[in-house]
């Protein structure tokens, strides 16, 4: 019996958190993982999952050993990847990311990449909703906002420009705010983000848009918004073509918030998969050049 029989099962449904995901992502059948996993704790002596009939997670011993394991496991692949020189991402990359930076920007970049390197297959997931990459496998996300789980590396590729903008039309009959604080007295369109940022000085001041449009869809907010609906804050890729051609006009421009970071974020034990690290090399030379030529910005000096 080697010494790592057991353990690639067993970082297989720690990491996805299921005995069908961890046989189906290893190719093997859950019989084989659970019977490989009995003998694993029967060799160290311990228990390292708790069962139940709708979950599986690990023991303090488990989590301890994990850890452990899948330090040991990425030391081994990378090894095995140097030595039969596969430096050449190949195998299937899987990326998720929000519907409109996919569309726009990431999905041409991951193309590209994907024709330069002939052995390597890409499948990409347009989804507003946060998908558990861990869990559901995924090699890659593009994301926005605060990265805080401690299963994921984070790195910062780009960043995007949030601005809060209205209609001519709206401004007119509605008056224009002169800080956040009037924007209680105006028709806020909500989009995907529940609240809206701004810095007053060396203070984040967060507004809570309230009206009668909301919608999931940064474009069909910007229609509202362009339409005379009120007021809203979208992101630069959204506002700068309407801006460019005078259908809008931008407001609190002295409490603009800070920009927002972009991430690629992976799973630490991928970190040393070639398909992995290159891919994030290109967003980060890519992503940020892509998003501030495709509109520009509005402001030489900024």
């Amino acid at each position: 019996m080697s010494g790592w029989d057991g353990i690639d099962e067993f970082i297989s449904v720690a990491t996805l958190g299921s005995f069908t995901r961890g046989a189906k992502a290893l190719g093997v059948s859950t019989t084989h993982v659970s019977r490989s996993i009995k003998a694993l704790e029967q060799r160290v002596e311990a228990k390292l999952f708790h069962r139940t009939t709708r979950a599986v997670k690990l023991t303090h011993t488990g989590q301890v050993f994990f850890e452990r394991c899948e330090r040991i496991a990425s030391a081994r692949d990378e090894a095995i990847a140097l030595i039969a020189d596969r430096s050449t991402p190949q195998g299937e990359l899987r990326v998720t990311c929000s519907t409109a930076i996919g569309e726009r920007f990431v999905a041409p970049i991951i193309n590209r990449f994907a024709m330069q390197h002939r052995k390597l297959a890409v499948s990409i997931e347009l989804s507003n909703h946060i998908i558990d990459i861990v869990g559901e496998d995924f090699d890659l996300a593009v994301r926005t906002g605060t990265m805080t789980d401690p299963r994921l590396i984070a790195k910062r590729v780009a960043s995007r420009r949030l601005y809060t903008c209205a209609a001519p039309e709206y401004l007119a009959s509605a008056g224009r705010p002169v800080g956040v604080e009037d924007l209680t007295g105006h028709e806020c369109i909500a989009g995907s983000a529940s609240a809206w940022y701004f810095r007053v000085g060396d203070q984040q001041v967060i507004h809570q848009p309230k009206g009668r449009f909301k919608c999931n869809s940064g474009h069909a907010v910007m229609e509202a918004c362009v339409s005379g609906m009120g007021i809203c804050q979208l992101p630069d890729f959204y506002v700068l073509p309407y801006l460019q051609n005078g259908m809008i006009e931008l407001l609190l421009e002295d409490v603009q918030p800070d920009d927002e970071p972009i991430w690629a974020v992976y799973p630490r034990r991928k970190h040393l998969l070639p398909k992995v690290n290159q891919v994030v090399d290109c967003l980060i030379h890519e992503l940020g050049p892509a998003m501030n030529s495709r509109y520009g910005s509005p402001d030489p000096s900024k």
